[in-house]
């Protein structure tokens, strides 16, 4: 199960740079449930999300992924609805031993800055206190999803 929260982004970190990133592309055959592929670097990957409904203000998800070769998801780009969401994902650790992924989308969703923090359990996620570099929670606002970003663009 996957539980995260989403935000907005206020300023960036200082020495965004000096942080692991990776280049992410990612098309959606799906979406209801999230049939995904993603390309990071080599590595190319089919994920199957299912957002799952509870009282906590985080997101909940049933994700499975799956390895694919390259001339897998080659052969599933033209398969793809929308365009393909392309981004920046930066690895920033928090003192509260915790991950932000802060995201730089690009191409048609160019300035859009989102990050994400993964939480173990629903107990983490509501108790969670954002640094003052996150801007607006947007977790239960659906614009704000990789899939509706790939069909639609924020005005």
């Amino acid at each position: 199960m996957e539980v995260e929260r989403k935000y907005l982004v206020n300023n960036l970190p200082d020495n965004l740079g000096s942080y692991p990133h990776v280049e992410i592309e990612q098309g959606y055959l799906c979406t209801s449930p999230t049939l995904r592929i993603r390309r990071i670097g080599d590595e190319c990957i089919l994920t199957v999300k299912e957002r799952v409904v509870t009282a906590s203000t985080a997101i909940h998800n049933r994700e499975e992924e799956f390895n694919l070769s390259r001339e897998s998801y080659d052969s599933l780009v033209p398969k793809c609805g929308g365009i393909f969401v392309r981004k920046t994902r930066y690895f920033i650790p928090m003192t509260t031993g915790f991950t932000a992924e802060l995201d730089i989308f690009h191409g048609v969703h160019d300035g859009l800055r989102m990050v994400e923090v993964e939480f173990p359990g629903s107990v983490a996620a509501d108790g969670f206190v954002p640094p003052s570099w996150f801007g607006p929670e947007v977790s239960s606002d659906h614009r704000y999803r990789n899939s509706w970003l790939a069909f639609n663009k924020l005005t």
